[in-house]
């Protein structure tokens, strides 16, 4: 194992090398981590604006939805027409609604006005993650330079969904509302500009041009593509992703809404930063002796421990007692999303990585949208405990069929299962993204 570590490590040195490619994951670096910050700087800032988590969580959920169609309009505009010709003018468009949106808030717009308005600030969002992997797909040539880039966009994707609703959740406690919604736009854009300004970008979109071999190549990606879709494995991925972002959604407006509770909104922001935080330190830990050992069956149990530690969270009847389970319960996140992106590696073949991992996100965009919107209006209705019932039941019955269709998670060749039965997960994944 080290061994391929180590040859790892020195594709990832050798990348870093050539011309251009620093600045290049820097500028990518900057325009993806936002997106991850947005949902929850929307959820804060409305529900100081309007004092009900009822619309605060149905308008936060209206985003992800939006990012979640946006992100696989806009591949496909960039397959046609390429990154620069697509992603400029939606960026300009971005902008524009982003100014529309701090408007319709500020002046306190009916709640059908501010979802609308949400959903196209989703859809609008500058889709720079696919269009990053597609740069190094036509930039690297295949082989482990090229898994070594595609394992780092899948890794630095997930600890941005991670740290993002952390650092959101920091910057609410600011004065102004608005701060953590400013701060996601402004890197945006800034970071979106600065992308699309790569020479590698203006060199990518040549290459993306050229004649016979590109539809060649087409071709047979949609005959990768439409396997992957096919396969029962990426199913079962998708579901169990799904139902990590419906209980992610959830705690991540049940939280804000104990901190009302308590008498301090601000802290509810700071409280979801620490829980991802504790979800980074644990994490590392977890790795050094991951369980179970045996890949396909942790993703369905840690899915189903992550449920049972959110639903501990209903018994305190202190503030303080609530934030201990909290934290505890925020220790399986970063489990979960590393299980995510060694199984998208087991199941989908190298040509079909990047549009695996896209599915994945998008089912834990749309968990997330679909738990942060119910969870809303539950806790408006019912309160929190209802809130979190609700989405550990959804949790437990996916963990459930997840394990019954663990089979499908297993390496495709009896050869391949034979070699690897169990699956390491570095406790440096985070750091040393080649590791998976």
């Amino acid at each position: 194992m080290s061994d391929a570590h180590g040859a790892g490590r020195a594709q990832f040195a050798a990348m870093m090398r050539l011309p251009g490619v620093p600045w290049f994951m820097a500028t990518s670096a900057v325009a993806r981590l936002p997106i991850a910050m947005a949902s929850i700087a929307f959820l804060l800032y409305v529900q100081r604006m309007t004092g009900t988590f009822a619309d605060s969580g149905l308008v936060s959920g209206c985003v992800l939805l939006g990012v979640a169609f946006g992100t696989v309009a806009q591949g496909r505009l960039i397959d046609a027409f390429g990154m620069r010709r697509t992603l400029a003018p939606v960026l300009v468009l971005f902008s524009l609604v982003a100014a529309m949106n701090f408007a319709v808030v500020e002046l306190r717009a009916p709640v059908a006005v501010l979802a609308a308005s949400a959903l196209l600030f989703g859809v609008t969002q500058p889709s720079v993650s696919p269009a990053s992997r597609s740069v190094w797909a036509t930039e690297l040539p295949s082989g482990r330079m090229l898994d070594a880039a595609l394992s780092y966009e899948a890794i630095s994707l997930e600890i941005f969904f991670i740290l993002g609703p952390a650092l959101a959740g920091g910057l609410a406690a600011l004065p102004w509302a608005g701060t953590g919604l400013l701060v996601t736009v402004v890197l945006l854009v800034g970071g979106s500009a600065a992308f699309l300004a790569m020479p590698l970008v203006g060199r990518a979109g040549r290459k993306e041009r050229r004649g016979e071999l590109r539809r060649i190549e087409r071709r047979e990606s949609r005959r990768v593509s439409r396997a992957l879709v096919r396969n029962p494995g990426l199913h079962t991925l998708v579901l169990i992703a799904g139902g990590f972002g419906v209980l992610l959604g959830t705690v991540e407006v049940v939280v804000p809404a104990v901190a009302v509770d308590a008498g301090n909104l601000a802290l509810g922001g700071v409280l979801i930063g620490a829980w991802s935080l504790t979800s980074v330190a644990f994490g590392l830990v977890y790795g050094i002796r991951p369980w179970p050992r045996a890949l396909h069956r942790r993703a369905p149990v840690l899915l189903a421990g992550f449920a049972v530690l959110i639903a501990i969270m209903t018994i305190p009847l202190s503030f303080a007692g609530f934030v201990v389970a909290l934290m505890i319960a925020g220790t399986l996140i970063t489990p979960q999303a590393t299980a995510h992106s060694l199984l998208v590696d087991r199941i989908a073949p190298a040509a079909a990585s990047g549009e695996a991992f896209a599915w994945v996100v998008t089912a834990v965009t749309l968990g997330l949208g679909l738990g942060q919107g119910s969870a809303g209006l539950l806790v408006a209705a019912a309160g929190v405990q209802s809130a979190l019932l609700a989405a550990v039941l959804a949790g437990l019955l996916i963990a459930g069929i997840a394990w019954l269709r663990r089979a499908t998670l297993l390496p495709a060749g009896p050869a391949t299962a034979a070699s690897t039965p169990i699956d390491p997960m570095p406790a440096v994944a985070a750091s040393h993204p080649e590791t998976t």
